[in-house]
């Protein structure tokens, strides 16, 4: 499970640490994908499979079913840390994301979120406690909320 945040800096080729703790439960290798929200979503080999494999079970003309492949699958990459624990993260999906000189990576359970400084920054400033409430007890966890 991926908890926690951490703030690092993209280096001049691209490439940002991966926190050692986010690394061991990642695997060998992994996926980056496009995330919601302008970030970048981060997937165990395994739970990017499972979430493909889902998809191609989906009607295959079906619109949202298409759009989801496009989306989480078009721009994927299958990648590594190197020995120093960075990976590199690509030029369109840094641009995506608008990730210039600093990020913030964060555990979110099955997936850890790949964010520019300023993206988690106003996404943080936009979310009030009301959005908090409201969205726990759309998924039923309004007792845990407050």
């Amino acid at each position: 499970m991926f908890r926690g945040a951490n703030y690092h800096s993209v280096d001049d080729k691209g490439r940002v640490i991966i926190p050692l703790r986010f690394r061991n439960e990642l695997g060998n290798t992994f996926v980056i994908t496009k995330g919601m929200d302008k970030c970048l979503f981060v997937y165990r080999e395994k739970d990017f499979q499972d979430m493909e494999e889902k998809l191609q079970q989906q009607p295959a003309l079906d619109k949202h079913t298409i759009r989801l492949q496009r989306w989480f699958s078009a721009e994927a990459l299958e990648t590594q840390v190197d020995s120093q624990g960075r990976v590199a993260i690509p030029s369109n999906l840094r641009e995506f994301a608008g990730i210039q000189e600093d990020v913030t990576i964060v555990g979110t359970g099955i997936r850890i979120e790949i964010w520019s400084k300023e993206g988690w920054d106003a996404f943080n400033a936009s979310v009030t406690d009301e959005d908090i409430s409201t969205s726990a007890g759309e998924v039923g966890l309004g007792k845990y909320a407050g």
